[in-house]
């Protein structure tokens, strides 16, 4: 495992930096294969061109978001949007990938064949604003979506929820304008925490426990009974607050010109 990270460390330093000659005798003395050596010369300036384009599409993608959050804070008085994080997948990822697949390693094959290369994850504060952000996002008139597929009102097996999209994004360059895919992930605080955890405890550990699934997936449902809960509580005090809210405008309505004067 130790050898397969050195590897992979190798190749991404070769993939991201300027090839400089200690940096190429590292990777081939540790890749000493004639395949390993034509892929890297036949595919380094594309592959860097293209992780640069969905490092771009993230950018894009995310820019969207925050302008929805700042947009719905200034309509409604909070923030639909916890954090927000994002990610180009590491070349050792992508490589694990295509051979699983079969497929074979190029710029091509990645584009064709890979949806998940540009990720970005919303992190909400209830479950309602990840469909608000969704549609929102989806009305725009330069997305177009790709695949959704909602592991909330369907939750895998283990308990995993979450809203998936794969939308394709323009980017625009020098010269010209690209689409580019880029996966988003919708989900609340609890979401959040449950699969962040889960795949923490599971990630790469051969255990098969009937007993430790079925505590992982009630930990899951129990996180998702908290999410409902927490949601209706946010509309009973929303629901509280209108007639407040109603009195303070009949108030404001009344006095002169419709302004409360700053000395008053």
């Amino acid at each position: 495992m130790e050898q397969r990270k050195k590897i992979f460390g190798a190749l991404d330093d070769l993939m991201r930096s300027p090839i400089g000659d200690r940096l190429r005798e590292r990777v081939f003395r540790e890749l000493s294969t004639k395949e390993i050596h034509d892929l890297l010369q036949r595919e380094q300036k594309p592959y860097k061109e293209l992780m640069a384009y969905y490092q771009c599409a993230l950018m894009e993608v995310e820019t969207k978001f925050r302008v929805l959050n700042e947009q719905f804070s200034l309509a409604h008085d909070r923030n639909p949007i916890e954090s927000i994080k994002t990610r180009v997948k590491s070349l050792e990822s992508i490589t694990e990938k295509l051979n699983r697949r079969n497929l074979p390693f190029s710029t091509q094959s990645i584009e064709e064949n890979l949806t998940d290369i540009a990720g970005i994850r919303i992190i909400c504060s209830f479950r309602e604003d990840i469909y608000f952000l969704a549609d929102c996002l989806l009305e725009q008139d330069d997305i177009t979506l790709i695949q959704r597929k909602d592991y909330i009102e369907n939750p895998k097996e283990n308990g995993y929820r979450s809203l998936h999209l794969i939308v394709e994004v323009p980017i625009f360059l020098e010269h010209k304008k690209k689409m580019m895919k880029v996966e988003v992930q919708l989900r609340t605080i609890a979401m959040d925490f449950w699969a962040s955890l889960e795949h923490k405890l599971k990630y790469k550990k051969d255990i098969a426990s009937d007993q430790l699934t079925a505590d992982l997936k009630k930990c899951a449902d129990e996180s998702a009974a908290l999410d409902l809960k927490m949601d209706a509580i946010r509309k009973e005090i929303e629901v509280l607050k209108a007639p407040e809210a109603k009195a303070i405008g009949r108030e404001v309505k009344h006095l002169p010109g419709g302004i409360l004067n700053e000395n008053q």
